[in-house]
């Protein structure tokens, strides 16, 4: 046997003690040989399938001495131990077998693998426990530097490594006394420059602090094992480098556990680390400046409340208005520009100190700091900026905010029909995921036209889609049973039209099998129902083996109306031929509600029973609209919550005479605390676009429900908005709730919803009012994230609106005696301020001027009082 195949045996056998041996009686001309076919024996192995791979990972310990042993250069071993297939599940264990191995190699070849290794070393991610399983050649390089006494190259990821052994350990009473590890002197000064390093230092420290490396790093400058000098210059060196505030807590906790004194406190670079240091450094800092406070000399005290001034942190401005307020004037004069910014934060309390303090400063601050406040505030409120101006000289007024013109998104235009078999092929054959109502419209009908026109041709042009989109041999049981919603999806049911042209026996056999199937009858609400039974009738119109020469529905605008000109004239193709059900009712839905008086007369010429029908509905003015109630549900939530929750819901009842689909349509009965639910809501505006309050109801009881989803629900508040139709609490509601989504990219939508009904004059702004004051009050949308869609909409040109729905909005929400005012209340306040000086609002709100006369600095207060101040005016 030869030498390669015994060795390939013995790794085989998964001795290790026996592969040792092997490899200890190997020479060199064997090992070259080894060394050669081991890779390429190695691939072709993986290459074998998933049992060889994972049996190449099981006996990677073995693979890994071979390589150690007999490959020749120290950068082909690290090559081969970095090897992914052959990475170490136990680290420590693997690395001392392959120690024991390398023993007879030249210590420069050692030093060479190991500064190799060190450098291959990559950084982990994840929990400190998860990082510490997936040290892998971390352990082999650190036994390596440690043996040779080799300087390892500077990466991060061997320091970070070191750290998590060493916490390990701590954290498992497996070598407590860092001070005798070897590699300390090398790990110190690189611990306050590596990244990835925090979670190591303080792993452990819920339980025990004094078993962390933190700990053990103090107690050893207690004993001098390390100088505290160093440690305090690592950590300010650490705090300048700007790191996050995960990597900076656990320096932050070693400086303050080292307790420096104050003349170890260095002061200039604490004022440097003001500007841009993460939360937790500028917290320390302002801490130890505080105690270092005869240090802060003229200069270096301007330039840390001028940082501390622009820091975001309201508390951190806070401190340089306190820090300027209490020197003294020689002292605080020069500092006077840090207040500057201070006079735009929109927290009223801190603004009106700063103003104070720069009064009483004035007759010390120079000239050109008494520009730099005078241009500050020119921003401020009349009473606050003619206080400065009495102290600073005259101040100049920023001229009021010019009013935004409102402007519409417009609609996507619509795509030409689809004019031969190639086209629809082509367009079947793209993604149908998200569904687009207009594009599924799209190929609806032109499958329905041209399989009337020459099904053959059709059957002939859609083979490759047919082959490439259903199993062969078919199955019903799959579409039935194996993908989720196959039933109801509308690309599902598209698909399974298509089918019916070009298969229709296999299309008969999978509707038979889903009608037995858990998925029948449909789980949708009503108004989806509707979407998908126009799509099965097609569907059994061509398993039928039956066509009709048009859809009458189909639309000719973005928002999903019927031309009635259009509509008259396919009934004319039509003839005396009825159309299928559901599609007539659809076309009826999706009539303007504004058409030409003359086309009854086209109308009533119609030889079909339909066409009788439709000009019935003309001469009538269209379809009736459903009665729509609002109402507020209340419903108890059962144990562990005991607390009574409310929603808003609407009603539809169908007007009298009308029966049968349109009837179940304009039906709807909400339940509180029971959702209806449905991720197909945008095929609702274009199914009655002329209705909107109806479908505002059928969206009100499902979009609550959406409110965590990430998949685009609150898309259908702003199709809504394009549609026609009268619109109130129920269209109000739906906006309202869309502005409480958690995601501004789906608040977006409720926004623009508001910024195209104003622009269409259509926005029920008072009954927006109502339902945000409801809403809120219960609970369904949070304050603030209304408060946000609110403002940006003012900003876009909707000013009067937003007035006149939070003229409605703010006597809902302001606390009534003895409450306590709701949070965010402040801030909503603010925007009413802005809106009604767009607006230029006058009046009175019920209660603001009682929560006005209220004594207090906060923001509530404050924007009370300018509320009443402008609308009184």
């Amino acid at each position: 046997m030869n030498v390669v195949q015994e060795l390939l045996d013995r790794i085989e056998a998964g001795s290790v003690v026996n592969l040792v041996a092997y490899l200890n009686g190997l020479g060199d001309d064997d090992k070259r040989e080894v060394a050669r076919y081991l890779p390429v024996h190695l691939g072709e192995r993986r290459r074998s399938g998933f049992e060889a791979e994972w049996r190449v990972h099981e006996l990677a310990p073995l693979y890994r001495l071979a390589g150690a042993v007999c490959l020749g250069g120290a950068g082909q071993v690290a090559s081969w131990l970095n090897r992914r297939e052959l990475r170490p599940v136990e680290p420590e264990a693997d690395a001392a077998r392959v120690m024991a191995v390398l023993g007879e190699r030249p210590e420069a070849w050692r030093r060479d693998l190991a500064q190799r290794l060190v450098r291959r070393l990559r950084p982990t991610t994840g929990s400190a426990w998860r990082r510490v399983q997936a040290l892998e050649n971390w352990d082999l390089a650190a036994a390596l530097v440690i043996e040779t006494g080799a300087e390892p190259p500077e990466n991060d990821a061997f320091v970070s490594g070191w750290v998590l052994r060493q916490a390990e350990r701590l954290r498992m009473y497996l070598n407590p006394v860092l001070a005798d590890d070897r590699l300390l002197d090398h790990m110190l000064p690189r611990l306050f420059q590596a990244q990835g390093v925090a979670d190591g230092l303080t792993w452990n420290q819920q339980w025990r602090q004094d078993d962390t490396i933190i700990g053990q790093l103090v107690e050893m400058a207690g004993t001098g094992r390390v100088p505290r000098q160093a440690l305090l210059d690592g950590c300010v060196s650490r705090f300048l480098a700007g790191v996050d505030a995960a990597e900076a807590a656990p320096f932050v906790a070693l400086w303050r556990r080292l307790e420096p004194e104050v003349t170890e406190i260095p002061v200039a670079d604490f004022v440097r680390m003001l500007p841009s240091g993460s939360s937790p450094v500028v917290q320390l800092a302002v801490e130890e400046l505080g105690r270092a406070e005869s240090a802060l000399t003229g200069e270096l005290f301007a330039e840390a409340v001028q940082a501390l001034a622009y820091r975001p942190e309201k508390k951190y401005v806070a401190v340089a208005v306190k820090w300027i307020a209490a020197a003294s004037p020689s002292r605080g004069a020069p500092a006077v520009a840090a207040l500057a910014p201070v006079f735009g934060v929109d927290t009223p309390g801190l603004r009106e100190r700063a103003v104070r303090v720069a009064i009483k400063l004035a007759p010390h601050t120079a000239e050109p700091d008494r520009e730099t406040i005078r241009e500050a505030a020119a921003g401020l409120p009349g009473d606050l900026r003619e206080r400065v101006a009495s102290a600073f000289g005259a101040v100049q007024e920023i001229q009021p905010e010019a009013a935004a013109t409102l402007t519409v998104t417009p609609l996507p235009a619509m795509a030409p029909p689809l004019a031969s078999v190639e086209e629809l092929a082509a367009e079947l054959a793209r993604p149908r995921w998200p569904e687009v109502p207009a594009q599924c419209e799209r190929i609806l009908a032109a499958l329905v036209r041209l399989t009337h026109q020459d099904r053959d041709a059709v059957v002939a042009g859609l083979q490759s889609w047919w082959q490439t989109n259903w199993r062969h041999p078919f199955d019903a049981r799959t579409y039935a049973y194996g993908i989720s919603g196959f039933d109801e999806e509308i690309r599902f049911l598209l698909a399974r039209c298509v089918l019916a042209v070009v298969s229709p026996a296999d299309s008969r056999v999978l509707t038979t099998t889903l009608h037995g199937s858990s998925h029948w009858p449909s789980s949708e609400p009503t108004l989806q129902r509707f979407v998908q039974r126009r799509f099965r009738e097609v569907m059994s119109l061509f398993e039928r083996g039956e066509s009709i020469p048009v859809l009458l529905a189909t639309p000719t605008s973005p928002t999903g109306h019927v031309d009635t000109d259009t509509l008259v004239a396919r009934m004319e193709d039509l003839g005396d031929t009825e159309p299928l059900e559901a599609d007539f009712l659809q076309a009826l839905l999706r009539l303007p509600r504004h058409f030409d008086p003359g086309l009854v007369v086209r109308a009533e010429k119609l030889p079909s029973r339909a066409g009788r029908r439709l000009a019935a509905c003309l001469r009538d003015g269209g379809l009736p609209e459903p009665v729509v109630t609002w109402e507020l549900l209340t419903f108890d939530r059962p144990e562990p919550y005991r607390e009574s929750r409310q929603e808003a819901h609407a009603s539809l009842t169908p007007p009298e005479g009308v029966s049968g689909q349109l009837a179940e349509l304009w039906t709807l009965n909400p339940k509180p605390d029971y959702p209806l639910f449905s991720r197909h809501m945008v095929w609702w505006p274009p199914a009655m676009p002329s209705h909107r309050e109806a479908v505002a109801a059928h969206v009100l009881a499902c979009l609550p429900w959406a409110m965590d989803s990430t998949d685009g629900q609150v898309e259908v508040v702003a199709a809504l908005a394009h549609a026609g139709g009268p619109a109130g609490l129920a269209t109000a509601s739906t906006i309202v709730i869309g502005m409480g989504h958690p995601r501004p990219a789906q608040r977006a939508f409720a926004a623009d919803a508001i910024i195209t009904l104003a622009a269409y004059a259509d926005l029920p702004a008072a009954d927006l009012g109502r339902a945000v004051g409801h809403l809120v009050r219960g609970d369904q949308v949070k304050l603030n994230r209304v408060t946000g869609v609110l403002d940006e909409v003012t900003s876009a040109g909707a000013h009067a609106e937003v007035w006149s729905a939070l003229a409605e909005a703010i006597p809902l929400l302001l606390p009534g005696p003895g409450e306590k005012a709701r949070a965010g209340l402040g801030e909503l306040l603010k925007v009413a301020v802005r809106a009604a000086e767009l607006a230029g609002a006058s009046g009175e709100i019920p209660g603001l001027g009682e929560l006005a006369a209220h004594k207090g600095s906060s923001q509530l207060l404050h924007q009370a009082r300018r509320l009443h101040e402008v609308i009184l005016r």
